[in-house]
């Protein structure tokens, strides 16, 4: 009984993390305003890192929940911030119809994939551990992948700070307001210095 509960619990939440994945999903894409969408979409990605843990993969869980909905989120969060308020609306755009056409056959080919595929199911006695595995495959075997992947990840930081700190420019409008303001003082000595001569 005690295992049929375990069994049974799991199995609920797959579902209930299943729905809210989806819901979350879609709300990404009738949602009008970016923001919304992205928080839809941070949503998403926990919801997929607890489908991870019913299926006993808790080191991919965690980095979905550390890249995906902590890096990725913030990062798309900030990109929109520091965007002009008038391109934060998702408006229609005339490639909508041909988009839906094929996100929907993309969905009917994944649909009768999952559904036409014998999966194989693996018994366990209980929770496994895979993060020690994957990183001592990842410091022996995977060593030169991983650092090769660290290195173009500097890079692209590097190269982001460059084109960030490079393309800084003063608005015209500044200019022009900071202009009388630096020549006052200028008009003041020059009248100071014609009451002297006087």
């Amino acid at each position: 009984m005690k295992g049929f509960m375990e069994g049974f619990g799991v199995v609920s939440a797959f579902w209930v993390l299943s729905a809210v994945a989806v819901v979350s999903a879609l709300g990404i894409i009738v949602s009008r305003n970016l923001l919304h969408a992205v928080l839809w979409l941070i949503l998403t990605f926990v919801a997929l890192a607890g489908l991870f843990i019913t299926l006993t993969a808790d080191f991919v869980a965690v980095a979905q929940v550390l890249v995906y909905a902590g890096a990725v989120g913030v990062l798309v969060v900030f990109a929109i911030m520091l965007t002009p308020s008038s391109a934060r609306t998702n408006a229609e755009t005339r490639f909508f119809g041909p988009g839906l056409l094929v996100a929907a056959a993309f969905s009917t080919v994944l649909a009768y994939v999952a559904l036409a595929t014998d999966w194989p199911v693996v018994a366990r006695d209980a929770f496994q551990t895979t993060a020690q595995e994957i990183g001592s495959l990842l410091v022996t075997r995977y060593v030169l992948a991983f650092e090769l992947a660290s290195l173009v990840l500097i890079v692209a930081m590097v190269g982001a700070i460059v084109l960030v700190r490079g393309g800084r420019t003063v608005p015209e409008e500044q200019v022009e307001a900071a202009a009388p303001a630096e020549s006052e003082p200028e008009q003041r000595q020059e009248q100071t210095t014609a009451v002297q001569v006087h």
